[in-house]
């Protein structure tokens, strides 16, 4: 990977920098390089080792890296799909997600309903991880029951079109959750974690010596159900999101 091909552009859910960039807006059929804020400076120059200045890799592994491919379409994952009543999933997006030791980036409190809707709501996420997810190097914290408690959903991230440009914004300000509810979910290598697309959780940053790589997904339900065309990500030229259940 040579990050002067790569713009290189910087991924952060707290200053929202791609919200704009057409090399992220056009990613969903793509394999494509996102930096951590602190490894770049003004000037769009990496100033960390290139294999510590990403933030994720996104959005088409699944599809184009036969590793990937292997495990997303895996008969493992199609029996919990099966086990969580899905008919009909599509995977639509996948993302390597580095958490680099010292400046892997926060990931700030959300839920996936927000970047995927579906109506009626039929969005799960799939974690993987690669390396062992502490409360030092960044795991995953939830809001238990959040999925159930009926959670305004109202703020999503769609696609805004003007003057001949498209652009990401959210349709409301981010909620000022009570961080008292959230409860960490350390995890050793190995170990995936499902993730109801209503739940709300979050990650902190990384500030230790140790990395937290992990490999995600997401799957929707497409019986009856309708995939947004507001939503960030969109199927390319036609093509449908691959099904889970029959891709090859």
């Amino acid at each position: 990977m040579d990050p002067t091909e790569h713009n290189p552009t910087v991924f952060t859910t707290t200053e929202h920098q791609h919200m704009k960039d057409e090399y992220f807006l056009t990613s969903g059929d793509k394999i494509r390089f996102f930096f951590e804020k602190d490894a770049v400076n003004e000037k769009g120059e990496l100033v960390t080792e290139k294999q510590k200045s990403l933030n994720k890799i996104g959005h088409a592994l699944h599809v184009l890296s036969p590793g990937f491919k292997r495990v997303t379409f895996s008969d493992g994952i199609k029996n919990i799909a099966k086990g969580l009543g899905y008919e009909n999933p599509a995977v639509c997006q996948s993302m390597y997600i580095f958490k680099q030791p010292g400046i892997g980036g926060e990931v700030t409190c959300h839920q996936d309903s927000w970047f995927l809707h579906t109506r009626p709501k039929r969005l799960t996420g799939i974690w993987i991880a690669l390396e062992d997810a502490t409360l030092e190097n960044g795991c995953l914290w939830f809001w238990p029951g959040s999925h159930k408690d009926g959670i305004p959903t109202t703020r999503r991230m769609v696609r805004k079109c003007e003057d001949n440009r498209t652009s990401l914004i959210f349709t409301a300000p981010l909620p000022d959750y009570d961080q008292s509810k959230f409860k960490p979910a350390p995890v050793k290598k190995g170990s995936l974690v499902v993730i109801h697309g209503d739940v709300v959780h979050k990650s902190e940053q990384n500030k230790s010596p140790n990395s937290r790589h992990i490999y995600t997904f997401h799957i929707f339900e497409q019986k009856d159900t309708e995939y947004c065309s507001d939503n960030w990500l969109q199927p390319i030229d036609g093509v449908p999101f691959p099904s889970l259940y029959t891709y090859k």
